[in-house]
């Protein structure tokens, strides 16, 4: 039994990682031409960048101060070399190798980049290289032409890589091969001790691995436990995840900001501008840059207060109160008509986030809303649930932005906003087990009045 099982497993196995290796060295071999051609379209870019053009049409004079020291930086291990060559349309040589020959090729129908870009195989002093073609437009005070770049890339790199995740592929089924005999040897040998295998299987596991645990011939009886850890896992992987989230949004989108402060203050420093208007640009930046932070530090702690849901019963209509007193100086600011009309009504829920949902919610309205439009902001009982409506006199929201309303840094505008408000707004109503729509508000001729925000949340017993 042990001999026909190992090889009606192994043999089907051997076969399927035959094929799949040659299957994978031609995918690796096509992903590393597909990364690699990615530098050189890079560098074919930053040459063109440094172009200069005296007059226009056939007239026009290219210059080129490209010092191959800049090619460097796309060099990797020294495993490769790259070479580039500069040319009007014509052909005629403007600055890089001679040697290199000139493109005649034509660009395609649909270029992979949005650039007029094509790549091609050829051969440069004996050795099988790489080429990107880029139609550069150069323009100058001094006039405007096209330029011709051509950058190549030797092959030593590309095929190293493809190797290398051959290999790396290769002892990786090498080792699921082994681990399938032996695993079929215990079975076979340990059929009335499941539980020591399950264990064996489990310890197993990497560091990292939270994917549902698969056990198709554990006894019945093990089914609880496998199902509670499983479940673990999962809540494990969100909350690796929406950390992971929360630390790649942060230093991305914190970056710009204080690129700009940064460069606000060095020119600050050189009076490029008069002391007022730099603070005053300095303090918007930072400004920018704190409702940033703040709201991105309010989206990770929904999903703290979501891990651990120990709501209490809140009055809905006492804690929209709060807010509306909070952002009173801002809508009379832009003398909005507000009105305020709530009645007691209780859910289950942690009172920062029908807060912070509140206040999402205001802040969007008084800043959508035209001075002196009306802003009505209501809070009733309805059939089991607590419905909060928010209802501005403001554009109201197009199609396509409706698509990725509730998208973290996708929905706002960004010059006024960060695109986080809504995003907040939806981790809390999901959190609390609800339901959030935002609608725009039509009157009897059609024409556009207004948005309705409404959040519907479960209502809690008095």
């Amino acid at each position: 039994m042990r001999f026909r099982l190992l090889l009606g497993l192994l043999l089907p196995l051997t076969l399927f990682i035959v094929l799949n290796s040659i299957s994978v060295y031609r995918q690796a071999l096509a992903a590393a031409t597909t990364a690699y051609d990615r530098t050189l379209l890079a560098s074919a870019k930053t040459i063109g960048e440094q172009l200069d053009v005296q007059g226009e049409g056939e007239l026009a004079e290219l210059r080129a101060t490209v010092p191959f020291s800049a090619l460097e930086a796309f060099e990797a291990d020294n495993q490769s070399r790259m070479y580039y060559r500069v040319s009007r349309r014509d052909g005629e040589m403007v600055s890089g190798f001679a040697e290199l020959p000139f493109w005649r090729g034509t660009l395609p129908a649909r270029p992979p980049y949005a650039a007029l870009v094509d790549f091609y195989d050829d051969r440069f002093r004996d050795l099988p290289v790489r080429v990107a073609v880029l139609l550069q437009p150069v323009a100058s005070e001094r006039g405007r032409g096209m330029a011709v770049v051509q950058v190549a890339e030797t092959l030593e790199l590309r095929e190293a890589l493809a190797r290398r995740l051959l290999l790396d592929m290769l002892w990786r089924q090498l080792l699921l091969l082994a681990v399938v005999a032996g695993a079929t040897v215990l079975v076979v040998q340990r059929a009335t001790r499941p539980v020591r295998a399950l264990g064996q299987a489990i310890q197993a596991r990497a560091a990292d691995d939270l994917s549902p645990i698969q056990a198709p011939d554990a006894p019945r009886e093990l089914a609880p436990l496998i199902d509670a850890m499983t479940a673990v896992m999962a809540r494990l992987q969100r909350l690796l995840d929406h950390q992971k989230r929360f630390v790649r949004d942060a230093a991305h989108q914190l970056r710009t900001p204080l690129a700009v402060l940064k460069t606000q203050v060095q020119s600050a420093r050189r009076g490029d501008a008069p002391p007022e208007q730099a603070l005053a640009e300095i303090g918007a930046t930072v400004e920018r840059a704190t409702v940033l932070a703040n709201q991105m530090l309010s989206l990770a702690k929904v999903e703290q207060l979501r891990q651990r849901p120990e709501f209490e019963r809140i009055d809905l209509a006492e804690a929209v109160r709060e807010v509306a007193l909070d952002v009173s100086p801002l809508l009379a600011d832009k003398g909005l008509d507000f009105a305020l009309e709530v009645q007691p009504t209780l859910v289950r829920a942690h009172r920062w986030m029908l807060q912070e949902l509140t206040r999402n919610l205001l802040h969007n309205a008084i800043r959508l809303s035209p001075p002196g439009a009306a802003l009505l902001v209501e809070v009733r009982p309805q059939a089991g649930a607590a419905v909060l409506r928010v209802a501005d006199g403001g554009p109201g929201i197009s199609a396509e932005l409706r698509q990725r309303l509730f998208t973290p840094f996708a929905a706002g505008d960004v010059a006024r906003g960060s695109g986080l408000g809504l995003a907040i707004c939806r981790e809390i109503v999901q959190a609390l087990d609800g339901e959030i729509a935002l609608d725009n508000r039509l009157a009897a001729d059609g024409q556009m009045v207004g948005l309705d925000a409404v959040v519907r949340l479960p209502q809690a017993a008095a």
